[in-house]
């Protein structure tokens, strides 16, 4: 697998499920559940999200062509997503829908593991959208191997970051979340202009 396809595969994707910022919602969510519980939690929410983006990696390309859109302009659409979605990570507003999805999925005799920490949270539209982009990224299997990579990762991170999660609040602080998802969101306008720029060029827009 090629290093200048690998890194910012990884970058597009961590940001855009951004394990650092849902990580506090992950403690939110889990409040008053024992360490062990918050470790299943944890594992089954990173594995129902998984399954999920698995899904759309291997299938994700067969059902745009069923449907009649081209790589192309899923670039295009997916690369204009995620530009949304870092306006609304420099301007915090994804953080505070992320909030209020949590509130309304919390239930202290509910798993939060699948609604809302998997879905929407974790394997939201962003995330599904990034994975159908990178497994059409190269020849044959080369981009469903890049995908499946560097979803694995970013998940383990997730999970990792999860199980930390009350040290990461501690550490950070809120203003700490707040500068680091600003300035993942300035990361991935610029990966998302990227797409777009990608889609135009299959298109021959551009030289």
């Amino acid at each position: 697998m090629e290093l200048e396809l690998f890194i910012p595969a990884f970058v597009t994707l961590f940001v855009v499920m951004d394990p650092i910022g849902i990580s506090p919602l992950f403690m939110a969510l889990t409040r008053g559940r024992t360490k062990r519980e918050r470790r299943a939690i944890a594992l089954r929410a990173c594995a129902t999200a998984a399954v999920i983006l698995i899904l759309f990696a291997f299938l994700g390309e067969n059902v745009l062509g069923f449907l009649g859109i081209s790589m192309a302009a899923f670039r295009i659409s997916g690369g204009i997503l995620l530009l949304l979605l870092a306006l609304d990570m420099l301007f915090e507003r994804r953080t505070q829908r992320r909030k209020d999805q949590s509130e309304e999925g919390h239930d202290t005799h509910d798993d939060p593991s699948v609604f809302p920490l998997a879905i929407p949270i974790m394997a939201g539209p962003g995330s599904i959208a990034t994975v159908i982009l990178l497994s059409g990224q190269g020849d044959g299997l080369t981009g469903l191997a890049l995908a499946l990579t560097v979803m694995a990762l970013v998940l383990l991170i997730a999970f990792i970051l999860f199980n930390a999660a009350s040290l990461l609040e501690h550490v950070l602080r809120e203003t700490g979340i707040k500068v680091v998802t600003r300035l993942l969101g300035m990361l991935l306008s610029a990966l998302a202009v990227q797409f777009i720029l990608d889609g135009l060029r299959d298109f021959g827009l551009m030289g």
